[in-house]
């Protein structure tokens, strides 16, 4: 029970720090408590996606007639089905790092663990305890679904992220609380599959963070598939009457009330750091989370921190990249920091959404001089073939240096897209190299070829 790193915790984070700590010849114990992959592999980002393919195979053939496919009869879905097949996804991943774990001879060990020194870990499983020692530690607990004031959830009627995922009976309405990534993704296959949705948003736009002109446009799609936007809406409290659930709330009519039968709150995470021993040890936090170095050292030495109970934004791929740099710079690699102004992000609702660097009012509001290049996807060969034009590329350039500062994408296939911004801008790249690197014909990806020559005056389809 001697390791040179003990993780804390299987996913993301967890899991990709063991590996590549056994990689560098590390001997490696993983402590967790439930399915290997932590929430985003079981209860988070895979089966979201299998649910999501799901919608989108349904809409596929509830419009064949647009694409000359004729079905005889209705089709109709089997939600018990489409849960059971998102669920055998999750499971069939969370078998995969059980597999890796082997291959790197990685030790997993089952239980709640907690940190009673620098040094140990103490694993509670049955109420039997283990206590393992190593030179470093590896805390990677990841976050759970966060609850507000007045709307607790009882896992029954007011659910969060996980229980959405594993409902035994389709709804037949549903409010949705919060329109980042995990709400509005949800709102989207639940009104695919035939629920009444209404997504509620605090702020004066569906997902927030990212450019206001793809909220806008992601609002317009989403009221075309029949999902009630209510912007600019506070929920004051869910109160249970006769098997419905009354959402109160106060927009800028005043008061009011709505019904649903279940109420999905998404209002965000709250990272997992109960009872892990932090008090003990002393162990710094700022802000509620546990404040870490640029290589994701703590104030206690031989302990560290990653994922979303750390600063930055809690993102899969981003506790992956933390647990890299972290386990390299322990292994004397001397890695570069996370750039965190160049993290992609996305949203796998359709149309789907994707965007790295700063925001147009962003740049405003640092006073940037900066130019806009935008392509629509209605002028895209390769959507009027796929059959929807909705969306556009948007990119945002250094008037001076020409570099990019962000780009938004929001139609078909755009989270597939995003990666090349990723590039460019870690490559300082500009406008001009985009305009000069020849893409695809046909092809969706041409439309970031189009926006860059937009922001020089030199497009040629639009």
């Amino acid at each position: 029970m001697n390791f040179d790193l003990i993780v804390l915790g299987s996913g993301p984070g967890g899991y990709v720090a063991a590996i590549r700590a056994a990689q560098t010849g590390m001997n490696v114990a993983v402590v967790e408590k439930s399915e290997l992959g932590g929430i985003c592999l079981n209860w988070g980002c895979i089966p979201t996606k299998a649910l999501l393919k799901s919608a989108q195979v349904y809409n596929y053939i509830k419009h064949s007639d647009d694409y000359g496919i004729n079905i005889d009869g209705s089709a109709s879905p089997n939600f018990e089905k489409v849960i059971a097949r998102s669920r055998e996804v999750a499971g069939n991943m969370s078998k995969g790092i059980e597999f890796l774990f082997k291959k790197n001879k990685i030790t997993v060990v089952r239980g709640f663990g907690k940190l009673i020194a620098k040094d140990k870990i103490s694993v509670t499983l049955d109420n039997e305890e283990t206590v393992l020692n190593a030179k470093h530690i590896i805390i990677a607990t990841g976050a759970s679904s966060k609850e507000l004031p007045g709307i607790k959830q009882d896992g029954k009627k007011i659910i969060g992220y996980r229980e959405a995922l594993s409902l035994d009976k389709l709804p037949e309405s549903m409010a949705v609380i919060g329109s980042g990534a995990i709400g509005t993704e949800l709102a989207f296959f639940y009104a695919s599959m035939g629920t009444d949705v209404s997504l509620i948003e605090y702020l004066p736009n569906i997902v927030p963070l990212e450019d206001e002109e793809v909220s806008k446009q992601l609002a317009r799609s989403l009221k075309k598939a029949g999902i009630k936007i209510m912007t600019g809406t506070a929920v004051k409290n869910v109160e249970i009457s006769q098997d419905k659930c009354i959402v109160n709330y106060t927009d800028k009519k005043g008061d009011n009330t709505l019904e649903a039968e279940i109420v999905l709150s998404a209002v965000g995470v709250v990272p997992n750091l109960q009872n892990i021993g932090l008090e003990e040890l002393n162990i710094e936090l700022e802000k509620g989370k546990i404040k870490v170095d640029d290589f994701y050292r703590t104030n206690i030495d031989g302990v560290y921190a990653i994922g979303d109970i750390v600063h930055g934004p809690a993102l899969a791929h981003v506790a992956s990249a933390e647990a890299i740099t972290c386990v390299e710079k322990i292994a004397g690699l001397n890695p570069p920091v996370v750039d965190y102004a160049n993290i992609p992000s996305c949203v796998y609702s359709v149309p789907e959404i994707a965007s790295v660097g700063i925001t147009e009012q962003v740049a405003i509001d640092k006073g940037i001089e900066f130019v806009i290049g935008k392509f629509p996807f209605i002028a895209s060969g390769k959507a009027a073939a796929a059959g929807n034009k909705d969306g556009f590329v948007k990119l945002i350039f250094d008037k001076k240096s020409d570099e990019l500062l962000g780009a938004h994408f929001i139609g078909d296939n755009v989270t597939e897209m995003i990666s090349e911004m990723v590039v460019l801008k870690k490559l300082n790249g500009k406008a001009k190299d985009l305009i000069k690197s020849i893409h695809p014909h046909p092809s969706l990806s041409e439309a970031i070829m189009e926006a860059a020559a937009a922001a020089h005056n030199e497009v040629i389809h639009l």
